[in-house]
């Protein structure tokens, strides 16, 4: 015992102990099925997995000539493109305004973060219900007004954008909180020499908040760009792609092809394997771009 207690009472070593059980996890639910994923995406397999037929690489090439993969690709790019610079820059600015620890700006940031502890999917029905043609509170408030019937989760062209604006009301408010905290940690002294040298809110924001924060602004771009590129719970609860697969994310057909009555694990797997890698790439290229930024 003696000899084990010495062997393990080296910091070096004692904290694998620590690391173990994320390690673990990690391994069990990101890195084999990472590797299952993989290797899944050679063959033809249905989703009972009793049988399987090697393809090689004729998921993928099958991918390139799906259009309707390449619409949820398209989809998936608007999604992300109207997405992720309102939760960049829309949170940062609403986060500068709130950050003061005074009772309306804590009620505030309840208000604003009381979405991100909901279920996604109860946030889709309350939504589409909201939402609905007949029986939704916004559509009946419009047509008393003289504005007609308008169908929020069945038009082509607006649909993309209302279950975009869905999307943002519920992950807004992390990343205010996250600039918060963020903000909360520049110096006050900072503010002050600013204040005397006759900088006003506006100027003190763009020289001071917005410099010092910017690794959290790094961080929160690529988590949520990271998060919008796997967009699945908002658009199944809402519109489940429709209408006319306008608002098909990726994952969505991936989760359709997977599923479905003509289900293929295999092709399904190797879609997956495409947005893996474009998440990959986008995610590396930031990180690079923020190490540049920070050694200049």
């Amino acid at each position: 015992m003696k000899q084990i207690y010495r062997f393990w009472n080296n910091p070096k070593r004692s904290a694998w102990i620590f690391l173990a059980p994320s390690l673990v996890l990690l391994l069990m639910f990101s890195v084999i099925p990472m590797f299952i994923g993989l290797g899944l995406s050679l063959f033809d397999v249905p989703v009972t997995m009793d049988t399987a037929k090697f393809v090689g690489l004729q998921n993928f090439v099958q991918a390139f000539h799906d259009k309707r993969f390449l619409n949820s690709l398209r989809v998936t790019a608007v999604f992300t493109l109207i997405e992720v610079p309102i939760q960049t820059f829309g949170a940062m600015m609403i986060a500068a305004l709130i950050t003061k620890n005074n009772g309306v700006n804590k009620v505030l940031r309840g208000i604003y973060f009381l979405p991100v502890i909901c279920s996604a999917t109860a946030i889709g029905i309350m939504w589409k219900m909201i939402l609905h043609s007949n029986i939704g509170f916004i559509p009946a408030v419009l047509q008393s007004f003289g504005l007609g019937k308008i169908n929020f989760l069945n038009t082509p062209g607006l649909t993309i954008f209302v279950v975009t604006f869905i999307s943002i009301w519920r992950s807004f408010g992390i990343s205010a909180i996250v600039y918060v905290t963020a903000i909360q940690q520049v110096s006050p002294s900072l503010y002050e020499a600013a204040e005397m040298d006759g900088a006003g809110k506006i100027r003190q924001f763009f020289s001071i908040t917005a410099p010092s924060i910017r690794p959290t602004f790094w961080y929160i771009l690529m988590t949520r760009l990271a998060g919008s590129l796997q967009i699945f719970d908002i658009i199944y609860t809402t519109t489940n792609g429709g209408p006319n697969y306008t608002t098909e994310s990726t994952v969505t057909y991936i989760y359709n092809r997977a599923f479905s009555t003509t289900s293929s694990m295999g092709y399904a797997s190797a879609m997956s394997v495409i947005l893996f890698l474009i998440i990959m790439v986008v995610t590396v290229l930031l990180y690079r771009r923020m190490n540049k930024e920070e050694s200049s």
